[in-house]
């Protein structure tokens, strides 16, 4: 059963700020996550999860190339609320980028995020931190990749809540509606070891 953000919020008793992480962070000798306001390290990724995420990046950049996009990796932190900070494996702003505060160190204005899930952090990924960047009034969209097999889960925000979409087939292709692009499965999984 997947852990909710709000159940590890009422787990936490002394807090960090969004601002005492932040100067944490910056002198950080390792990435770290703001999570109800506790602190926890990021792991590393598999060969899988690299090239998942490259292949991400550079599909996405080459189809956003002049559209008035940006694309951020994984070093880029995303401020949810003043408890909660993560770092997406991707994250795309379409305008201008805001930030917490003048050392653009962590964006509030994704539109929307990707997360290559690991066996570690596949049930984090759509559970508790799912239900964060749904909380971002500027998100439209959550892509969840999954390392081990051919799946893809794409949460778009409508009108009346969110949909969720799902992709198996290196045939499929995942619409980003609000970036109006589409990202091929096959580019997606391009020289990932099965």
């Amino acid at each position: 059963m997947a852990v909710t953000a709000a159940a590890l919020a009422e787990k936490v008793t002394v807090k960090w700020t969004l601002g005492e992480f932040l100067s944490f962070e910056e002198t950080a000798q390792i990435k770290h996550q703001l999570v109800a306001g506790r602190i926890y390290n990021m792991a590393g990724g598999t060969r899988n999860h690299s090239r998942i995420t490259s292949n991400i990046i550079g599909e996405t950049y080459l189809r956003l190339r002049e559209s008035g996009c940006g694309i951020n990796t994984s070093d880029m932190l995303v401020r949810i609320d003043e408890h909660n900070a993560v770092y997406p494996d991707m994250s795309v702003v379409c305008g201008v980028d805001h930030y917490s505060d003048d050392r653009e160190l962590a964006l509030l204005n994704p539109i929307v995020v990707v997360e290559v899930t690991s066996p570690s952090t596949r049930d984090d990924d759509r559970g508790w931190k799912l239900d964060l960047y749904k909380s971002l009034p500027s998100l439209r969209a959550c892509l969840i990749i999954d390392q081990q097999r051919i799946f893809a889960e794409l949460h778009t925000r409508a009108d009346d809540g969110w949909r969720l979409q799902t992709f198996d087939s290196l045939d499929d292709r995942i619409p980003l509606a609000a970036l109006r692009i589409e990202l091929p499965m096959a580019q997606v999984y391009a020289d990932v070891a099965e």
